[in-house]
């Protein structure tokens, strides 16, 4: 496995994910300090923006993948299939489009925002536009291209952050536009349309990539990415739901202006636990297109090497989150902070499906994708019924387990049937021992609440930082040993 590739391409994507994801932090703190928690307007946030990813699922269809898979077998000519794979989802997307626009006002009262079908329409572009600009993401990964990509997701962000700021802390003072900014919620609505309008700017900058849509068609290449991807619509269906359909179903299990409430307070905590998402993002950007092309395609030590990699990151990641939520807890409003007790359970549940998406290239190479959509599709039923089951009783916590019980059931089962069809000798030891390792450290680092101490936030800061030492020691120790032994082969 070429790690040095893969540390520089995770650099370089991570950078982007990281810098991204802390700016859109900085919105967190600025939209729980200035969306009260008792509006419930951080709720239909986190409503509608998982609405939007549960769209881009199903817009993009699973031809991300499908594109890596394809253009990276010597038979076939990768200009066409990425031609081919640009027209399939852009006319997906203008489809949708014009379905939603056409029934607008029905869909808008069956999702609760009659009183803003514009939200709605807002959100069909945004995924039409983020779907035409998967593919293309893609085409620069596949390329090796990090550093164009890494520009326009920060472009994004960047104009994203400041036309919030604007909003927030601009408009109310300005008292031609203060209408505006309560027409729309207390300036909750114009969010979705900032966004709008970054998602649009950012896909100007693909001009040079939407000139390969003219590369051509192929019928008989779209008909065989079509049935690869097929599975992997219900698959990508099925994972988002995982991870939206709580936000989805929540405002329907709780209904009525509580349920917004409860929702944005949960909403708003999750958003602490988003490192992991993070982290799982930046490694597969950079991960897949070394696994599915090249000689490493086929190696059982690339996948698991890269297994034993991720869990050890994503371990010192959850550690780091726990051992410094003293000062993370800033990031929302003190009104939100009742929550925060889900967020060790949703990182946990993160690192599941992390898991499970290093496990998923058995199924993706051997060509058995189905199995991928039928795991995901169990996990799913476990999560929704823990959702419907007790969400009326124990409000959003029922959320974070259900995640969590969720992604832990497809991660076995991936686990179990990769083994009998694609046998990989995961380094199970090595991964245990680090699990062990970060569980005493845990256990040491809230040592003191057990005992009945109340520690103050310097001291727990200080614990933290020595515990997460001697997490990261040994790894480091382990790099230094393989630096030398390369250094010593040379």
């Amino acid at each position: 496995m070429n790690l040095k590739s893969l540390a520089k391409d995770t650099a370089i994507y991570g950078l982007s994910s990281i810098v991204g994801r802390f700016l859109n932090y900085l919105l967190v703190p600025l939209h729980t300090y200035r969306i009260a928690a008792e509006s419930g307007g951080y709720g239909i946030v986190s409503n509608l923006y998982a609405y939007a990813a549960l769209i881009f699922a199903l817009l993009t269809f699973g031809m991300e993948t499908t594109f890596f898979r394809f253009s990276g077998r010597k038979d076939e000519d990768e200009k066409m299939v990425y031609s081919c794979a640009l027209r399939m989802v852009g006319a997906v997307g203008l489809g949708f489009v014009a379905l939603v626009f056409a029934f607008l006002g029905g869909i808008s009262d069956a999702l609760g925002y009659a009183a803003h079908p514009e939200y709605v329409a807002c959100f069909a572009v945004i995924g039409a536009l983020d779907a035409f600009q998967a593919v293309m993401f893609a085409r620069l990964r596949q390329q090796h291209r990090p550093m164009k990509f890494m520009l326009l997701k920060m472009s994004f962000i960047f104009l994203n952050v400041a036309l919030n700021l604007f909003i927030f802390l601009l408009m109310p003072k300005i008292p031609q536009l203060t209408a505006i900014y309560e027409r729309f919620n207390g300036g909750v609505g114009l969010i979705f349309f900032a966004n709008l309008l970054c998602t649009s700017l950012v896909t100007l900058g693909f001009i040079p990539e939407i000139r390969g849509i003219a590369y051509g068609f192929d019928r008989s290449l779209c008909r065989r990415m079509l049935a690869y991807s097929m599975p992997l619509l219900l698959l990508s269906l099925v994972s988002i739901l995982n991870q939206t359909a709580d936000k989805v179903l929540f405002p329907l299990l709780c209904p009525g202006e509580e349920g917004m409430v409860q929702l944005g307070i949960y909403g708003a905590c999750v958003k602490i636990a988003m490192i992991m998402a993070l982290l799982t993002q930046a490694f597969r950007y950079a991960y897949e297109p070394i696994v599915f092309s090249g000689a490493e395609k086929n190696s059982p030590q690339t996948l698991a090497d890269g297994m034993k990699y991720f869990v050890i990151f994503t371990l010192a990641a959850f550690l780091c989150v726990i051992f410094y939520m003293p000062v993370l807890r800033h990031f929302v409003q003190q009104d939100y902070w009742e929550g925060l007790g889900t967020i060790p359970i949703v990182m946990m549940a993160e690192i599941f499906m992390g898991i499970s998406m290093n496990l998923s290239f058995w199924y993706k190479l051997s060509d058995k994708t189905w199995w991928g959509a039928l795991i995901s599709l169990c996990g799913a039923v476990v999560m929704v019924a823990v959702n419907v089951i007790f969400v009326p009783r124990i409000g959003y916590w029922a959320c974070a387990w259900g995640g969590f019980a969720g992604y832990g059931i497809s991660m076995l089962l991936s686990y179990f049937l990769g083994q009998k069809y694609y046998p990989v000798r995961y380094e199970l030891r090595s991964i245990g021992l680090y699990v062990l390792l970060a569980l005493v450290l845990l256990l040491l680092y809230h040592l003191p609440e057990i005992l009945g101490f109340e520690p103050g936030t310097w001291v727990k800061m200080t614990l933290g930082t020595v515990l997460l030492a001697a997490y990261c020691t040994p790894l480091a120790l382990t790099m230094l040993r393989k630096l030398k032994s390369k250094s010593k082969h040379a």
